[in-house]
Protein backbone atom coordinates (compact mmCIF):
# COMPACT_ATOMS: atom_id res chain seq x y z
CA UNK A 1 0.00 0.00 0.00
CA UNK A 2 1.34 3.92 -1.16
CA UNK A 3 -0.40 6.67 -0.23
CA UNK A 4 -2.67 6.86 -3.92
CA UNK A 5 -3.52 3.35 -3.94
CA UNK A 6 -5.03 2.25 -0.64
CA UNK A 7 -4.92 -2.14 -0.50
CA UNK A 8 -8.19 -4.21 0.53
CA UNK A 9 -5.98 -6.51 1.88
CA UNK A 10 -5.33 -3.68 5.16
CA UNK A 11 -9.11 -3.22 5.58
CA UNK A 12 -11.30 -5.98 4.30
CA UNK A 13 -13.98 -7.84 6.58
CA UNK A 14 -14.34 -10.44 4.30
CA UNK A 15 -15.18 -11.12 0.94
CA UNK A 16 -15.28 -13.75 -2.60
CA UNK A 17 -12.87 -16.36 -2.42
CA UNK A 18 -12.96 -17.61 -5.78
CA UNK A 19 -12.01 -15.39 -9.06
CA UNK A 20 -15.12 -14.99 -11.59
CA UNK A 21 -13.74 -16.46 -14.80
CA UNK A 22 -14.53 -14.65 -18.01
CA UNK A 23 -17.71 -15.68 -19.92
CA UNK A 24 -17.13 -17.01 -22.73
CA UNK A 25 -18.60 -14.23 -25.24
CA UNK A 26 -16.47 -12.99 -27.99
CA UNK A 27 -16.52 -9.19 -27.71
CA UNK A 28 -17.13 -6.67 -31.13
CA UNK A 29 -13.40 -6.39 -31.98
CA UNK A 30 -11.52 -3.23 -31.40
CA UNK A 31 -9.33 -2.83 -34.45
CA UNK A 32 -5.67 -2.06 -34.40
CA UNK A 33 -5.97 1.70 -34.87
CA UNK A 34 -6.43 2.08 -31.43
CA UNK A 35 -3.24 0.74 -30.78
CA UNK A 36 -0.12 1.67 -31.01
CA UNK A 37 2.83 -0.99 -32.09
CA UNK A 38 6.03 -1.02 -30.67
CA UNK A 39 8.95 -3.34 -32.29
CA UNK A 40 10.91 -6.04 -30.40
CA UNK A 41 13.81 -3.90 -28.52
CA UNK A 42 16.67 -3.46 -26.23
CA UNK A 43 15.48 -1.45 -23.80
CA UNK A 44 15.26 -0.56 -19.85
CA UNK A 45 12.79 -0.10 -17.16
CA UNK A 46 13.35 2.81 -14.32
CA UNK A 47 15.79 5.54 -14.63
CA UNK A 48 19.38 6.69 -14.57
CA UNK A 49 18.15 9.31 -12.34
CA UNK A 50 15.46 7.63 -9.66
CA UNK A 51 13.28 10.20 -7.47
CA UNK A 52 12.02 7.27 -4.92
CA UNK A 53 14.52 4.97 -4.79
CA UNK A 54 13.30 3.04 -2.02
CA UNK A 55 10.11 1.85 -4.38
CA UNK A 56 12.53 0.59 -6.89
CA UNK A 57 13.13 3.35 -9.66
CA UNK A 58 16.48 2.17 -10.41
CA UNK A 59 17.58 1.55 -13.72
CA UNK A 60 17.66 -1.93 -15.28
CA UNK A 61 18.03 -3.47 -18.60
CA UNK A 62 15.02 -5.34 -20.76
CA UNK A 63 14.59 -7.30 -24.04
CA UNK A 64 10.93 -7.08 -25.23
CA UNK A 65 9.16 -8.34 -28.05
CA UNK A 66 6.57 -6.85 -30.29
CA UNK A 67 3.98 -5.55 -28.66
CA UNK A 68 1.05 -3.44 -29.21
CA UNK A 69 -0.70 -1.09 -26.97
CA UNK A 70 -4.10 0.28 -27.04
CA UNK A 71 -4.20 4.25 -27.15
CA UNK A 72 -6.35 4.69 -24.20
CA UNK A 73 -7.50 3.36 -21.30
CA UNK A 74 -10.41 0.73 -20.99
CA UNK A 75 -13.59 3.25 -20.60
CA UNK A 76 -16.88 2.94 -18.85
CA UNK A 77 -18.63 2.36 -22.12
CA UNK A 78 -16.42 -0.90 -23.23
CA UNK A 79 -16.49 -2.27 -19.41
CA UNK A 80 -20.41 -1.89 -20.04
CA UNK A 81 -20.38 -3.92 -23.19
CA UNK A 82 -17.98 -6.25 -21.48
CA UNK A 83 -20.73 -7.08 -18.58
CA UNK A 84 -23.72 -6.75 -20.88
CA UNK A 85 -22.24 -9.34 -23.06
CA UNK A 86 -21.56 -12.10 -20.14
CA UNK A 87 -23.28 -11.12 -17.08
CA UNK A 88 -19.25 -10.21 -15.38
CA UNK A 89 -19.54 -9.02 -11.54
CA UNK A 90 -16.64 -7.30 -10.59
CA UNK A 91 -14.68 -8.00 -6.88
CA UNK A 92 -16.02 -4.83 -5.96
CA UNK A 93 -19.43 -5.81 -6.33
CA UNK A 94 -18.89 -9.14 -4.52
CA UNK A 95 -17.34 -7.36 -1.86
CA UNK A 96 -19.94 -4.98 -1.68
CA UNK A 97 -17.77 -2.14 -0.51
CA UNK A 98 -14.62 -0.12 -2.05
CA UNK A 99 -12.46 2.92 -1.38
CA UNK A 100 -13.59 6.13 -2.26
CA UNK A 101 -11.41 8.95 -2.23
CA UNK A 102 -13.67 11.30 0.37
CA UNK A 103 -13.43 14.72 -1.45
CA UNK A 104 -15.53 12.46 -4.39
CA UNK A 105 -18.15 11.88 -2.11
CA UNK A 106 -21.73 12.60 -3.37
CA UNK A 107 -23.40 15.04 -0.73
CA UNK A 108 -25.58 12.94 1.76
CA UNK A 109 -23.13 9.87 1.02
CA UNK A 110 -22.67 7.18 4.09
CA UNK A 111 -19.37 6.18 4.56
CA UNK A 112 -16.94 4.29 6.62
CA UNK A 113 -13.56 6.22 8.11
CA UNK A 114 -10.80 4.29 7.84
CA UNK A 115 -7.85 4.12 10.13
CA UNK A 116 -4.15 4.95 9.38
CA UNK A 117 -2.89 7.26 7.86
CA UNK A 118 -4.85 8.13 4.32
CA UNK A 119 -8.21 9.51 6.10
CA UNK A 120 -8.97 11.16 2.65
CA UNK A 121 -9.96 7.14 1.61
CA UNK A 122 -13.47 5.99 3.30
CA UNK A 123 -14.88 2.76 3.00
CA UNK A 124 -18.35 3.42 1.52
CA UNK A 125 -20.48 0.61 0.56
CA UNK A 126 -22.14 -0.21 -2.97
CA UNK A 127 -18.78 1.55 -4.36
CA UNK A 128 -17.98 -0.26 -8.02
CA UNK A 129 -17.47 0.47 -11.40
CA UNK A 130 -20.99 1.29 -12.10
CA UNK A 131 -21.54 3.65 -9.15
CA UNK A 132 -18.02 4.88 -8.48
CA UNK A 133 -18.45 7.04 -5.52
CA UNK A 134 -21.32 5.23 -4.19
CA UNK A 135 -24.98 4.34 -4.69
CA UNK A 136 -25.82 7.93 -5.36
CA UNK A 137 -22.82 7.99 -8.54
CA UNK A 138 -23.08 7.17 -11.23
CA UNK A 139 -21.46 6.89 -14.56
CA UNK A 140 -24.05 8.90 -17.00
CA UNK A 141 -21.67 11.09 -18.55
CA UNK A 142 -18.36 9.86 -18.02
CA UNK A 143 -18.79 6.68 -20.25
CA UNK A 144 -15.84 8.03 -22.52
CA UNK A 145 -14.10 8.34 -18.97
CA UNK A 146 -11.68 5.59 -17.66
CA UNK A 147 -13.35 2.37 -15.94
CA UNK A 148 -12.14 2.57 -12.69
CA UNK A 149 -13.12 0.34 -8.90
CA UNK A 150 -12.34 -2.75 -11.10
CA UNK A 151 -9.34 -5.16 -9.12
CA UNK A 152 -6.20 -6.80 -11.05
CA UNK A 153 -8.80 -9.94 -11.52
CA UNK A 154 -11.49 -8.02 -13.31
CA UNK A 155 -9.06 -6.50 -15.37
CA UNK A 156 -7.57 -9.67 -16.62
CA UNK A 157 -10.97 -10.92 -16.95
CA UNK A 158 -12.06 -8.12 -19.71
CA UNK A 159 -8.84 -8.41 -21.38
CA UNK A 160 -9.05 -12.52 -21.62
CA UNK A 161 -12.45 -11.30 -23.01
CA UNK A 162 -11.00 -8.89 -25.54
CA UNK A 163 -8.24 -10.75 -27.06
CA UNK A 164 -5.84 -9.09 -25.28
CA UNK A 165 -3.69 -9.20 -21.62
CA UNK A 166 -2.39 -6.56 -19.43
CA UNK A 167 1.51 -4.62 -20.52
CA UNK A 168 4.44 -5.90 -18.09
CA UNK A 169 5.67 -3.25 -16.57
CA UNK A 170 8.54 -2.82 -19.12
CA UNK A 171 6.50 -2.71 -21.73
CA UNK A 172 4.12 0.11 -20.03
CA UNK A 173 6.98 2.81 -19.63
CA UNK A 174 8.77 1.67 -23.02
CA UNK A 175 5.61 3.08 -24.62
CA UNK A 176 5.13 5.60 -22.18
CA UNK A 177 8.67 7.34 -23.19
CA UNK A 178 7.32 7.34 -26.73
CA UNK A 179 10.63 7.28 -28.68
CA UNK A 180 12.04 9.60 -25.87
CA UNK A 181 15.56 8.61 -24.20
CA UNK A 182 14.76 8.77 -20.90
CA UNK A 183 12.00 11.46 -20.01
CA UNK A 184 10.27 12.08 -16.83
CA UNK A 185 7.11 12.17 -18.44
CA UNK A 186 5.42 10.99 -21.78
CA UNK A 187 5.85 15.05 -22.91
CA UNK A 188 9.50 15.07 -21.88
CA UNK A 189 10.88 16.92 -18.76
CA UNK A 190 8.82 19.74 -18.71
CA UNK A 191 7.33 19.91 -15.02
CA UNK A 192 3.33 20.34 -14.46
CA UNK A 193 2.01 22.82 -12.24
CA UNK A 194 -0.96 24.22 -10.54
CA UNK A 195 -1.55 27.09 -13.02
CA UNK A 196 -0.84 27.10 -16.74
CA UNK A 197 1.18 23.97 -17.62
CA UNK A 198 -1.06 21.32 -17.37
CA UNK A 199 -0.30 18.58 -18.80
CA UNK A 200 -1.96 15.90 -17.29
CA UNK A 201 -5.18 14.99 -14.72
CA UNK A 202 -3.35 15.22 -11.25
CA UNK A 203 -3.73 17.48 -8.49
CA UNK A 204 -3.60 21.26 -8.38
CA UNK A 205 -3.76 22.93 -5.11
CA UNK A 206 -2.83 21.76 -1.30
CA UNK A 207 -3.66 18.04 -1.26
CA UNK A 208 -5.83 16.36 0.28
CA UNK A 209 -7.70 19.98 1.62
CA UNK A 210 -7.93 21.75 -1.94
CA UNK A 211 -7.90 20.59 -5.68
CA UNK A 212 -8.75 23.90 -7.62
CA UNK A 213 -9.51 21.85 -10.51
CA UNK A 214 -7.14 24.24 -12.50
CA UNK A 215 -7.35 21.53 -15.36
CA UNK A 216 -11.47 20.80 -15.27
CA UNK A 217 -11.89 17.65 -13.58
CA UNK A 218 -12.00 17.33 -9.88
CA UNK A 219 -11.78 13.21 -10.42
CA UNK A 220 -11.48 11.19 -13.50
CA UNK A 221 -11.31 13.00 -16.96
CA UNK A 222 -11.97 11.42 -20.63
CA UNK A 223 -9.33 8.61 -21.52
CA UNK A 224 -8.25 10.93 -24.67
CA UNK A 225 -8.66 14.22 -22.70
CA UNK A 226 -5.11 15.68 -22.81
CA UNK A 227 -2.44 15.48 -25.79
CA UNK A 228 -0.76 12.06 -26.71
CA UNK A 229 3.22 10.93 -26.19
CA UNK A 230 5.32 10.27 -29.06
CA UNK A 231 3.58 7.51 -29.94
CA UNK A 232 0.04 8.19 -29.59
CA UNK A 233 -0.88 6.84 -26.11
CA UNK A 234 -2.97 9.02 -24.01
CA UNK A 235 -2.71 9.43 -20.43
CA UNK A 236 0.39 7.64 -19.76
CA UNK A 237 0.61 10.04 -16.68
CA UNK A 238 -1.95 11.33 -14.51
CA UNK A 239 -5.62 10.54 -14.37
CA UNK A 240 -6.08 6.87 -13.44
CA UNK A 241 -3.65 4.19 -12.39
CA UNK A 242 -3.41 1.77 -14.93
CA UNK A 243 -2.69 -2.32 -13.88
CA UNK A 244 0.04 -4.20 -14.91
CA UNK A 245 0.64 -8.12 -15.80
CA UNK A 246 3.86 -8.12 -13.38
CA UNK A 247 4.17 -8.59 -9.51
CA UNK A 248 5.31 -6.13 -7.33
CA UNK A 249 9.04 -6.42 -6.30
CA UNK A 250 12.11 -3.96 -5.64
CA UNK A 251 15.16 -5.68 -6.54
CA UNK A 252 17.38 -4.38 -4.18
CA UNK A 253 19.20 -6.31 -1.52
CA UNK A 254 18.47 -3.78 1.32
CA UNK A 255 16.37 -4.65 4.01
CA UNK A 256 13.95 -2.26 3.57
CA UNK A 257 13.25 -4.05 0.34
CA UNK A 258 13.57 -7.87 1.47
CA UNK A 259 10.59 -6.49 4.11
CA UNK A 260 8.68 -4.61 1.37
CA UNK A 261 9.11 -7.77 -1.37
CA UNK A 262 7.95 -9.85 1.57
CA UNK A 263 4.53 -8.15 2.84
CA UNK A 264 4.17 -7.82 -1.23
CA UNK A 265 4.07 -11.42 -1.88
CA UNK A 266 2.11 -12.21 0.96
CA UNK A 267 -0.71 -9.49 -0.35
CA UNK A 268 -0.30 -10.15 -3.71
CA UNK A 269 0.78 -7.15 -4.48
CA UNK A 270 0.61 -5.56 -8.48
CA UNK A 271 2.37 -3.04 -10.28
CA UNK A 272 0.95 0.22 -11.15
CA UNK A 273 1.74 2.98 -13.18
CA UNK A 274 0.93 6.25 -14.43
CA UNK A 275 -0.27 7.90 -11.02
CA UNK A 276 -3.66 9.56 -10.67
CA UNK A 277 -5.67 12.54 -10.45
CA UNK A 278 -4.72 12.58 -6.87
CA UNK A 279 -0.74 12.87 -7.53
CA UNK A 280 1.12 15.73 -6.91
CA UNK A 281 4.70 16.71 -6.66
CA UNK A 282 4.26 17.79 -2.79
CA UNK A 283 2.35 14.70 -1.78
CA UNK A 284 2.52 11.39 -4.43
CA UNK A 285 5.18 12.41 -7.32
CA UNK A 286 4.57 9.18 -8.91
CA UNK A 287 3.16 10.55 -12.25
CA UNK A 288 6.39 9.82 -13.67
CA UNK A 289 7.31 7.41 -15.96
CA UNK A 290 9.53 5.23 -14.07
CA UNK A 291 7.66 5.80 -10.85
CA UNK A 292 5.49 2.92 -9.53
CA UNK A 293 3.19 1.35 -7.09
CA UNK A 294 1.26 -1.30 -5.72
CA UNK A 295 -1.85 -2.34 -4.77
CA UNK A 296 -3.57 -6.33 -3.97
CA UNK A 297 -5.19 -7.90 -7.09
CA UNK A 298 -8.20 -7.83 -5.35
CA UNK A 299 -8.32 -4.41 -4.60
CA UNK A 300 -10.52 -1.90 -6.27
CA UNK A 301 -10.21 2.08 -5.69
CA UNK A 302 -11.61 5.24 -7.39
CA UNK A 303 -8.56 5.99 -9.30
CA UNK A 304 -7.24 2.93 -10.84
CA UNK A 305 -8.23 0.86 -13.55
CA UNK A 306 -6.11 -0.28 -17.09
CA UNK A 307 -5.40 -0.56 -20.40
CA UNK A 308 -4.69 -3.79 -22.47
CA UNK A 309 -2.25 -4.59 -24.64
CA UNK A 310 -1.82 -7.38 -27.23
CA UNK A 311 1.08 -9.24 -28.91
CA UNK A 312 1.93 -8.12 -32.49
CA UNK A 313 2.50 -10.71 -35.60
Amino acid sequence: MTCCTPSRVANSTGGPAVVQPPHPSSPTPVGSENRARFGAAKTFVGTAGPVIPEDGEAIRRVTLRAFELELTTVTNARFSAFVAATGYVTEAERFGWSPVFRGLLPPGADFVPTAGPTPWWVRVDGACWHSPEGPLSDIAGRMDHPVVQVSWNDANAFAGWAGGRLPSEAEWEHAARGGLRDPRFPWGDDEPDDRTNLRCNIWQGEFPALNTAADGYLGTSPADAFAPNGAGLFSMAGNVWEWTADAFRIRSLSRQAKLRNQQGAKAGDKVVKGGSFLCHRSYCYRYRIAARSSMSAESSTSNAGFRLAFDAA
